[in-house]
């Protein structure tokens, strides 16, 4: 749809304006640091760092009510740039020019409405919002098209060259960045670090088929964070984890979306997140809070971020009721089929802390919670949602596992509504059903087995044939004919079928 045939009142506000005033700062001691040089830790006292627009105040000068019908014709701009995360451009990167910015497709994913049969098991109303279609297949293409879009327009303004953008990953934070690099080549390189045999084969050949250098070491995500930051303090590389602030900005679509498909009605809602590296939880409180303050929603939705009893480190921070006596303590992580969730340390948990505070005091009661669950849980409720047409990942069984302990514990009720993050597609975990219907898991996974969910094929191949296809040698006449019916008869008695 073309700018000119918009409403009159809404036209000044379809492209955006560079009128952003960004700056690092620090949730340790508070400083602020200019953007034009990538930062990822403050440089006076290390801690970890959001992005502020020192102009944020401006965006109040316009109300809700037209913010919302801005994002809402915006939805029909044919502009690449404002078809993305960047639809809401004034939130994310104010100060990046239209044609700096990377569109690959990422962003405004589905929210499908589970089945009744699914609703009646998990008693309450639920979506999955499903971020497995994004372009590399998880969430984090979101954040990758903030932070390559940022670095695009330096490297366009001569701040920066011959970049090489480094990451840690559990599998779909390489794939992301390796794409989103490799869109920028010639200017942009990709290496990621993996943890050797920790991440599935199908999540392995993203990375190296976008031609990124991989590196694989001993250990688990943690300690490949360790060796990131350590690359990225002592040589010029671009750390892509979730410890680039930019990341989280461009992360901070998904509660947008949220907001703009429930028509901006968030009462009643519940947002449940699977818990990592934290950024994404982070990314969801931020996102939400900023609508809030603008106006653009009225209510803060309920969060619960969700954590496998392996990798728990943020559940058990909130254990303690007494926010003054909480106490963050990282953990020894063990297997997981949650592998993105697999983090005993996570690198925005500072965030998380300053976040959860400044929401539950807006919203004038508690609402950001966490609950923990089994690896089984996880297993099993991703099994039964695939079964009920969804496509959910392990993450998003984490997700459907959380909702169940949530309502368990009374933190939501059949009143609300709830929106699940299914962060990936359900494809790159494969294996871990193979696993499953194979009843092969490690012991470390503590996986237990549902008959009923199990499916495996079956062989048709009945023992009085005595001629069989095969490639390159095909059946014909009555040979065939006697095939098809023979095949055809064991299927029906397989399936009790009744004749017509």
């Amino acid at each position: 749809m073309k700018i000119d045939d918009f409403p009159e009142n809404i036209r000044p506000f379809i492209l955006p304006e560079l009128k952003g005033h960004l700056v690092y700062r620090c949730l340790g001691c508070g400083l602020e640091h200019n953007i034009k040089k990538l930062l990822y830790t403050c440089p006076e006292c290390g801690k970890v760092l959001l992005i502020y627009d020192l102009n944020f105040d401006r965006l109040k000068q316009i109300p809700g009510e037209t913010w919302r019908r801005i994002f809402d014709y915006r939805k029909m701009v044919s502009i690449p740039a404002l078809k993305g995360i960047f639809r809401y451009h004034e939130f994310i990167g104010p100060v990046i020019p239209l044609d700096s910015i990377i569109y690959l497709g990422e962003a405004h994913t589905p929210m499908v409405e589970a089945n009744a049969a699914m609703q009646e098991k998990a008693g309450i109303k639920f979506y999955f919002k499903n971020d497995g279609q994004n372009p590399s297949a998880s969430f984090k293409d979101r954040g990758m098209a903030s932070a390559l879009s940022y670095i695009n327009h330096l490297v366009k303004n001569g701040h920066i060259s011959d970049v090489l953008a480094i990451c840690a990953s559990t599998g779909d934070t390489s794939a992301a960045a390796a794409l989103y690099g490799a869109y920028l080549q010639p200017h942009i390189k990709s290496a990621v670090l993996l943890p050797h045999k920790k991440i599935t084969a199908q999540q392995l050949s993203q990375p190296l088929g976008s031609g990124a250098r991989v590196f694989e070491i001993p250990g688990v995500f943690d300690d490949c964070m360790k060796v990131v930051e350590a690359l990225s303090e002592r040589y010029n590389v671009a750390l892509l984890n979730s410890k680039n602030a930019w990341r989280i900005l461009g992360q901070e679509s998904y509660p947008y979306e949220i907001a703009q498909d429930f028509e901006y009605d968030l009462s009643n809602k519940v947002v449940v997140v699977p818990i990592g590296n934290a950024g994404n939880i982070s990314a969801i409180m931020s996102g939400f809070l900023k609508f809030f303050e603008i106006g653009i929603i009225e209510t803060l939705p309920k969060i619960i971020g969700v954590q496998s009893e392996h990798a728990n480190p943020v559940f058990k921070y909130f254990l303690e009721p007494d926010v003054t006596k909480r106490k963050f303590f990282p953990v020894v992580v063990k297997s997981s089929v949650a592998q993105a969730a697999m983090i005993g340390n996570p690198v925005s948990m500072p965030r998380v802390i300053h976040l959860a505070e400044q929401y539950n005091r807006l919203a004038e009661k508690v609402s950001v919670f966490v609950v923990q669950v089994t690896e089984k849980q996880i297993m099993d409720w991703e099994l039964i949602a695939n079964r009920n047409g969804h496509i959910a990942c392990p993450h998003g069984g984490e997700c459907l596992a959380g909702i169940i302990e949530a309502k368990k514990g009374g933190l939501i009720t059949s009143q609300d509504v709830a929106v699940l993050d299914s962060t990936a597609h359900t494809l790159k975990f494969a294996g871990f059903q193979e696993m499953y219907f194979s009843r092969s898991f490690p012991d470390e996974y503590e996986i237990s087995y549902d008959d009923t969910l199990i499916n495996v094929p079956t062989l048709v191949n009945p023992q009085d044939l005595e001629k069989l296809p095969a490639p390159g040698k095909p059946l014909i006449g009555d040979d065939f004919q006697i095939f098809v019916d023979r095949i055809a008869e064991e299927i029906a008695k397989n399936l009790d079928l009744k004749k017509v």
